[in-house]
């Protein structure tokens, strides 16, 4: 069972970009990507800050509610770079885990009611390995696995003992 000091907050780096690009023109979207990309692409917290101190002296005063998102989900960034590399590509963005959900509750809210709990698990659990199926593996799959196994090491269902 987990701790609350197991567990990691981390803020989807996606959903962090489109926020971001919200406040941003059409003409400058292309210009302004490779300032943020810097950011989360660093290559650990300290370095990150920089990129984003970087980006608001280049876009600050053009686009300042940037810098201040940024700023804001910055306590929910930083875990984001105690990950490998590998790691980093998997986890950026929250897109699958919340097209399980949406998934989870369409089949929920569908049926109405159930005859008991074991019903219920029953119906949620074959949405779950239905979902499956069209799932791609991500390509870096494998070396994240390694690097999954490295940090979690027992915890990590994928690991030999």
């Amino acid at each position: 069972m987990l701790t609350i000091r197991e567990i990691r907050i981390q803020t989807c780096i996606v959903h962090l970009i489109r926020n971001s690009l919200s406040f941003v023109s059409w003409k400058d979207r292309k210009a302004i990507l490779p300032s943020i990309k810097a950011i989360y692409h660093a290559e650990n917290a300290d370095a990150a800050l920089l990129r984003l101190e970087d980006f608001e002296a280049e876009w600050g005063k053009r686009y300042p509610a940037i810098g201040a998102a940024w700023r804001r989900a910055w306590e929910h960034v930083i875990p984001f770079f105690a990950f490998a590399p590998e790691i980093r590509k998997m986890i950026y963005t929250t897109n699958t885990v919340e097209a399980l959900n949406r998934s989870l509750r369409k089949i929920i809210k569908t049926r109405g009611s159930f005859p008991n709990d074991e019903a219920a698990m029953k119906l949620l659990y074959l949405a779950i390995r239905n979902a499956g199926i069209h799932w791609r593996r991500p390509v870096a799959w494998t070396a994240a696995m390694g690097q999954f196994a490295i940090q979690f090491g027992e915890r990590f269902a994928g690991s030999a003992d």
